[in-house]
């Protein structure tokens, strides 16, 4: 990874990743846009028992939504249930218990779910940043199995059951580390050389905006977006990030501030109206590129992400 990213990357996140970035970002957004309501239709956020998942829950249901959340740990999802009908009054709160990094756990919820529920909203928010390589049982890399595969085969199998809702959508939660990374397809699971946790997770959310693209041009029916939630004050960042929490915490979003663009474009009219496909930052479509980074992929590179995905995911579906 280049010092040159590294550097550009940090100047961009203390102006606009912060809570201040957010508070000058805010002053141009439109109430108007999040006065919806959407009782009738049917979200579903994984990662959803704290931090930006849990807020973005009690958005949606404050505003009538049916809501589904997707955790690992079983009074961890309790809590968060209790938490987000408390704050909402929404009694349309429920909880399935899965383990994104367990791709077989992944397909056979994705089938139960679409067999006995209709799906509007898919927000991808499940994510891990793990220091050190570890394998998980089915012998994947633990970052790429959470965040990558997980991601992939819950959005793949949905799809149908989206395909047959009115406006459906796919928001997946990324990241602006991405940004420091250019796809290395020939080495997903971080076989080679030493291994880094927090390039792993950006390396990661790099490949979901990829995926998020690729997605966009297939399904034309279905409305995909990724975003970057600016760096926020979430349980994730304290126990992944002790170091940088540190140095930033006072500087740090509130869980609500990072959520804040993922309800937009799960609710919101006009986030609709943006093409299909696109990575945003505070409402707004931004480049996927840090400029002169030399971080473009070309097509074949892209589909072959695709193609690698799509191998794998289909050892694990019974």
């Amino acid at each position: 990874m280049s010092l040159y990213r590294n550097t550009v990357w940090l100047l961009k996140g203390l102006q606009e990743y912060t809570k201040g970035g957010y508070e000058a970002a805010a002053r141009s957004f439109s109430e108007a846009d999040l006065e919806v309501n959407v009782s009738g239709r049917a979200f579903i956020i994984t990662g959803a028992n704290s931090g930006i998942g849990k807020a973005a829950a009690c958005e949606i249901a404050k505003r009538g939504g049916t809501v589904h959340l997707v955790c690992r740990n079983e009074d961890r999802a309790k809590e968060a249930r209790k938490h987000v009908v408390e704050q909402s009054k929404n009694e349309n709160v429920h909880v399935h218990l899965v383990d994104m990094s367990n791709p077989r756990k992944v397909w056979e919820f994705a089938s139960g779910f679409s067999q006995n529920h209709n799906l509007h909203v898919l927000i991808n928010n499940a994510g891990c940043m793990v220091s050190q390589r570890e394998l998980t049982e089915d012998d994947l890399e633990k970052n790429f199995a959470t965040n990558t595969l997980g991601t992939y085969i819950l959005t793949t199998a949905l799809i149908p059951t989206l395909k047959k809702s009115e406006n459906p959508r796919v928001i997946t939660v990324s990241s602006g580390g991405m940004l420091v990374q250019k796809l290395n397809v020939e080495d997903l699971q971080f076989e080679k050389g030493s291994f880094d946790g927090t390039m792993a997770y950006a390396q990661n959310k790099r490949q979901q905006v990829i995926m998020t693209e690729q997605w966009a041009a297939q399904h034309k029916e279905v409305h995909f977006s990724s975003m970057h939630p600016g760096w926020a004050d979430t349980p994730a960042v304290l126990s992944s990030m002790p170091d940088f929490y540190a140095k930033m915490k006072n500087k740090l979003r509130t869980e609500a501030q990072g959520a804040d663009t993922v309800v937009w474009l799960a609710i919101s009219d006009t986030a609709s109206r943006q093409p299909s496909g696109l990575f945003f930052q505070d409402r707004k479509a931004v480049s996927t590129h840090l400029p002169l980074a030399s971080s473009r992929t070309s097509p074949a590179e892209d589909q072959k992400l695709m193609s690698e995905l799509e191998e794998l995911a289909v050892k694990f579906k019974s």
